[in-house]
């Protein structure tokens, strides 16, 4: 029985690591291109795996329905940018009729969501998180390259007029660059009664662009920031994901969050891994510590249970945390756009 042929059928989770965390959320990478060449993201000329290599939608979808059979509730789909693979949809529908996942979300760039919100709304998708690290139209052009912000910002509109369970903005905030537009973003995000969240640079990738140390500007540089202008208290909201979020006292459809991988390390409670397109499952977004789930399925096909025993021993070697340090000369050289979101 083909793992793209039957429903995954209600399991207790079996994905639980070394550490006794539980994994619940997978991030699936279905494509490392991109239509941005954002600074902190890739290289702008950037050299993209050969489409030979990607793990074809159907594989994907075996992969998402073996997480859901071991008990993964929520699946992110991420890129690069998403929405420029080809029939991307298919796999939306497909995952999206799954009762037993709880959440089916997206991580995106905006560019093509005039063109297929409403259809993302009826595959199943429950949440969309953007990203947005400026309002300035020059400023946006410079740290993507190659962007138009007014294509972002009607996508961003698209998606609201759809009505999804929850829209979030991402602005990965880098001092002397866009750190004097956060009171900005969040009054953005307040006209529009979405959430944001702010995230610290990960060092992921050789980056010529930046000082990365120099340009780091921490979550609670932002948050003092931000206190200037707004009463903000940590809030009980949660996520499946790393964000803490606080309260705008006087904006209760706006929650501000923080991803803080340097300044409040979040390693102790990960409950996630990542599949790359070209099928590699990554255990920890800062360590190399993978198994290669396209020789998995390539070897066993229409094996469900060697892809599901694969996934269940990777639990194995997930690491405790990331080494993440913006002044060591030792770098991971797998950009952002590779890992998956």
């Amino acid at each position: 029985m083909s793992a793209t042929s039957a429903p995954p059928g209600n399991q207790e989770n079996q994905l639980v690591d070394r550490f006794g965390r539980t994994v619940n959320y997978v991030r699936l990478s279905v494509t490392d291109r991109c239509d941005l060449r954002c600074v902190y993201c890739m290289p702008e000329k950037m050299k993209f795996v050969p489409r030979t290599q990607l793990l074809t939608l159907e594989e994907m979808e075996s992969v998402g329905r073996a997480f859901i059979s071991l008990g993964v509730d929520k699946i992110r789909i991420t890129g690069g940018e998403p929405l420029v693979r080809r029939n991307i949809l298919q796999l939306f529908n497909h995952l999206g009729a799954i009762e037993e996942l709880k959440d089916l979300t997206l991580t995106t760039n905006a560019t093509q969501l005039k063109k297929y919100a409403k259809q993302l709304k009826a595959a199943g998708v429950t949440r969309i998180n953007i990203s947005l690290d400026t309002l300035k139209t020059d400023r946006f052009q410079e740290m993507t390259r190659v962007g138009e912000l007014k294509r972002t910002l009607d996508g961003i509109d698209a998606a609201i007029a759809c009505d999804f369970d929850q829209i979030k903005l991402n602005s990965v905030v880098l001092k002397n660059y866009n750190h004097d537009e956060v009171f900005d973003l969040v009054g953005y995000a307040i006209d529009r009664g979405i959430d944001i969240s702010f995230i610290e640079e990960m060092p992921l990738g050789e980056n010529t662009h930046h000082d990365r140390a120099a340009s780091y500007y921490s979550s609670d540089e932002i948050l003092k920031d931000l206190r200037q202008h707004y009463e903000i208290l940590p809030a009980t909201k949660k996520t499946a994901g790393p964000t803490r979020y606080f309260a705008l006292t006087d904006h209760a459809n706006t929650h501000v969050g923080f991803i803080s991988p340097h300044s409040h390390n979040f390693c102790e409670s990960c409950n996630r891994v990542r599949v790359t397109a070209e099928g590699r499952l990554l255990l920890c977004l800062g360590q190399e510590h993978s198994v290669d789930l396209r020789r998995v399925i390539r070897s066993n096909p229409g094996d469900d249970e060697a892809l599901r025993q694969a996934i269940i021993d990777s639990m194995e070697i997930k690491p405790k945390g990331h080494d993440f340090n913006l002044n060591s000369q030792t770098i991971l050289l797998r950009h952002m756009n590779l890992t998956g979101g």
